[in-house]
């Protein structure tokens, strides 16, 4: 949706009027309480005892941002692994921007040349039985086994998202952090982002009313020579093999010691088909999960988040190849491309509504859009209710419109009410013209942070006080179940695309302790 400045300006405005009587009371509550904002806000509190140690496994462009936002008071980082020589590199120095620090700019040089670094994970969890936990962001197609081999070996796992390959895969995982006793945490970090949670908390209110669709979007651009992030290697041998010539030299070395080429040892060994697979596997299917996996799946869980966490009941939708590969379309260079996710994808779901118990015809419905050739509107939700619209962007921001109504006497009506919980009464009320008042109390939330930080801290709060219940009473936000549901999503999405049926999505999908999964179900596969 563009807006105007004018019309961007209300819509903050109105937002923030409306969290200030939701949440502002609770925020200067709990600030004293506790050491940070996650802290207070979400109520875990600081950390009992000490920091717990904790192995990152997996330090490439995600894994870099997730060392950068870790919390020290929380987390004592003694060892990190990553199969590649330039990443190992990379989490000690960083980027030299304010994404991803490197953790000598994080913990100061001395304390950072404490951390061992090691090629391989199963070495990392032989040398330091000490480790408690592990943070895990390596490609796609290893979450569930290295995730495994680290549940196993005692240690608590908190994964990055999408949870893994397949349902099944997310099954196993489950099924072993429970054999184990140990937390299974997934990094979908929506649900630890307080922008998020105070807008949920105005959904939950009533402030948007009856809500029948959501649409979200992540709109990038890649179609300029050399803009594609997700091939950084180029296109050439010659110029991958000078990018990541250190990678090459140190895989060449381990292949030849088991007397294998350099692409048989990362088969046989690790699962990538190639170097090159391994550098740009978020593009191929057997390696990482396309648009849905590494974008949608963020969207689709916002919009389950703003539904209650329900459930889909159904999607549809059309994926294709519709850029790169195409004949006269782009440098000679993309026409020779060889990914095979698809570039564009458009998807349809159905959600249940809060009556669809008592009549099917509640529904609402989320449509999610990612392009690789456009970035107006690049990411984001909009939330589109009876009596209000919520525009959510880019993690950063959170705009809210009233809804004109037409008033008996044929006039417009464009009052809106938060009930603070207490007497029912309205505590907020929107003039019918220009909307809640600058003049009026303003959310003090702080720098908004995209929940990385958060989501570390109370993995490891709940580490040290054991707690292994469900959110209600304090446990983890994003556990297996909660990921795999949002896994579940995305990967039945790309069936959707690819057999291009409408999937009616099934309970036992999403039951840890069945077989069934959506990946060979054979009313989709034939």
């Amino acid at each position: 949706m563009q807006l105007t400045p004018e019309q961007e300006q209300l819509g903050k405005d109105n937002f923030n009027e409306a969290v200030s009587f939701t949440r502002r009371d609770f925020l200067i509550g709990g600030a004293a309480a506790a050491s940070t904002l996650g802290a207070a806000y979400f109520g875990y509190g600081s950390i009992k005892g000490n920091p717990v140690k904790v192995g990152f496994i997996g330090t490439g462009d995600e894994g870099s941002v997730l060392l950068t936002q870790h919390p020290p008071e929380y987390m004592d980082i003694v060892a990190i692994a990553d199969l590649r020589a330039k990443n190992r590199v990379r989490a000690l120095n960083g980027d030299g921007d304010d994404i991803r620090w490197g953790l000598i700019r994080k913990l100061g040089h001395k304390e950072a040349m404490k951390v061992k670094t090691y090629a391989d994970h199963k070495e990392l969890l032989e040398k330091h039985p000490e480790i408690e936990a592990v943070v895990i962001a390596v490609p796609l197609v290893q979450h569930a086994q290295v995730a495994i081999d680290c549940l196993k070996a005692g240690k608590h796992v908190l994964t990055e998202k999408l949870m893994a390959h397949t349902v099944m895969q997310c099954k196993e995982m489950i099924r072993t952090a429970r054999e184990q006793k140990k937390l299974l945490a997934v990094g979908h970090q929506r649900h630890y982002n307080v922008l998020y949670d105070n807008a949920n908390a105005l959904i939950t209110n009533g402030l948007l009313g009856d809500l029948k669709f959501i649409r979200a979007q992540w709109h990038r651009n890649n179609s300029f020579p050399g803009s594609d992030s997700w091939r950084p290697g180029g296109y050439t041998d010659e110029s991958f093999g000078k990018k990541f010539k250190d990678d090459i030299k140190e895989l060449e070395a381990r292949a030849l010691a088991d007397k294998l080429s350099i692409d048989e040892f990362l088969a046989q060994k690790f699962g990538y088909p190639s170097m090159q697979r391994l550098v740009n596997w978020r593009l191929y299917n057997n390696t990482g999960g396309g648009l849905m996996a590494e974008l949608g799946s963020h969207q689709l869980d916002a919009a389950s988040i703003f539904l209650g966490k329900v459930k889909p009941i159904a999607c549809m939708g059309y994926g294709g190849k519709n850029f790169y590969g195409v004949s006269g379309i782009g440098s000679e260079d993309q026409q020779d491309d060889d990914r095979d996710i698809d570039d564009h994808v458009y998807m349809t779901f159905e959600f249940p509504g809060k009556n669809y118990a008592e009549d099917q015809n509640d529904v609402c419905i989320v449509t999610y859009s990612s392009i690789s050739t456009n970035r107006s509107e690049p990411y984001g939700e909009t939330v589109f209710g009876s009596r209000g619209t919520l525009i959510m962007k880019m993690e950063q921001e959170a705009i809210l419109f009233k809804e004109a109504s037409g008033s008996s006497k044929g006039g417009i009506d464009q009052r809106l009410y938060v009930l603070n919980g207490n007497d029912g009464k309205p505590t907020l009320s929107a003039s019918a013209s220009l909307g809640p008042s600058k003049a009026a109390a303003v959310a003090d939330i702080g720098k908004v942070s995209r929940g990385y930080t958060e989501e570390m801290e109370h993995f490891a709060h709940c580490i040290r006080t054991g707690n292994f219940n469900g959110i209600d009473k304090g446990g983890l936000r994003c556990p297996g179940e909660q990921g795999m549901k949002d896994a579940i999503m995305a990967l039945t999405s790309n069936l959707a695309m690819k057999h291009k049926k409408r999937i009616v999505f099934k309970d036992e999908w999403f039951d840890p302790n069945s077989d069934a999964v959506p990946e060979t179900d054979k009313e989709i596969t034939g």
